[in-house]
């Protein structure tokens, strides 16, 4: 890649929406939490754990993910996890980032529900002060369990909700379509939550559509099947629904075999409101400036259209209209110098 198109990604202003914290959790920081927490974990160093990252499907990565969340004990633990991503974002140059966290995963183990929040509130606090990266939190609910647990942590949810803007649906999406959730969701809107689902990754296409229509989504996580319906693309054409596409994840989790064969660049030139994402960058290899690295090595993408994924992104993003504008102002006055 040459020089000037190097720059131009490194330097653009990028906004993330679709980031699992659990995800970003890099094997140097789990090791250092075990000994801190006294957890074993089924790894004799950092690079053993590194070695274990080829994942033959979405399963296979979450057997792996939902051990090394086990580290994840005192809310400092949730503190350090989160500052350790946003100085990522720092880097990257990521001016906002709205995050996901699993609640269940860690309930589950014992641990409160206030430590989760309150240490990831904690460091984006920090990240807003110190970084100038503004955030936001989206709370998932496991798609893998039942709906009564998601009705548990929604309630568990209620006194922080000032603190939590939107819920959301991730896990395995094979055989736990968003129909299993729909009074959850329903719930979720009535107390005021935005509302978020991953589907058409490794689901078909109906997912999207029911995700959109019987979770009342505001935007669609991953969505690349959509591609198997031309009537829904359409639709997601017309009403401008986000796709948060994560590149890196799709091809380590082999939903493209290779970068080559993405859709995302494809996507964008037909019209939807694709953005580039790292999902769970520790485990796939890539941060927000390695997965645009990545689109524009493999595909033929332009310096306008990669911008234009930043735009997308700053679209569909949950602040008011006025922060959108002085984000939008931030990246078209970097990209003015490299277009004249």
């Amino acid at each position: 890649m040459n020089p000037h198109r190097t720059a131009f990604i490194q330097g653009l202003p990028k906004v993330e929406l679709h980031l699992h914290i659990e995800g970003s959790l890099e094997p140097d920081l789990m090791f250092e939490l075990a000994r801190r927490n006294n957890i074993k974990i089924p790894f004799s160093s950092p690079e053993e754990v590194k070695a274990a990252y080829q994942f033959e499907g979405l399963q296979s990565f979450l057997d792996i993910y939902y051990q090394g969340a086990n580290v994840l004990i005192n809310e400092q633990d949730f503190f350090d996890l989160t500052w350790a991503y946003l100085l990522r974002c720092q880097k990257d140059n990521v001016i906002h980032t709205e995050i996901f966290f699993d609640p269940q995963t860690h309930t589950a183990r014992g641990i409160a529900f206030e430590t989760v929040i309150n240490g990831i509130d904690r460091a984006m606090q920090k990240g807003r002060e110190e970084l100038g990266i503004s955030s936001q939190i989206i709370m998932c609910f496991l798609r893998h369990l039942d709906q009564e647990s998601a009705f548990n942590t929604l309630k568990q949810a209620l006194p922080f909700k000032a603190k939590i803007i939107g819920v959301g649906l991730d896990s395995s999406e094979q055989g736990h379509p968003p129909e299993k959730f729909k009074e959850v969701f329903e719930a979720a809107i009535g107390h005021g939550f935005l509302t978020v689902a991953h589907a058409g990754e490794e689901g078909p296409a109906a997912n999207i559509h029911n995700a959109l229509t019987l979770l009342g989504v505001s935007r669609v996580d991953h969505g690349v099947r959509c591609v198997e319906d031309a009537e829904l693309v359409k639709q997601l054409i017309e009403d401008r629904t986000p796709l948060t596409v994560c590149p890196l994840s799709n091809t380590k989790l082999k939903v493209f075999e290779q970068m080559s064969d993405h859709n995302i660049v494809d996507l964008l030139r037909q019209g939807l409101c694709v953005t580039i994402n790292s999902d769970d960058p520790a485990y796939f290899g890539g941060y927000m400036t390695d997965n645009f690295m990545a689109v524009a090595d493999a595909l033929p993408v332009s310096l306008e259209e990669l911008q234009a994924f930043t735009l997308n992104a700053i679209e569909a993003s949950f602040i008011h209209e006025q922060e959108k504008q002085k984000l939008v102002d931030k990246v078209t006055h970097f990209s003015h110098e490299f277009f004249v």
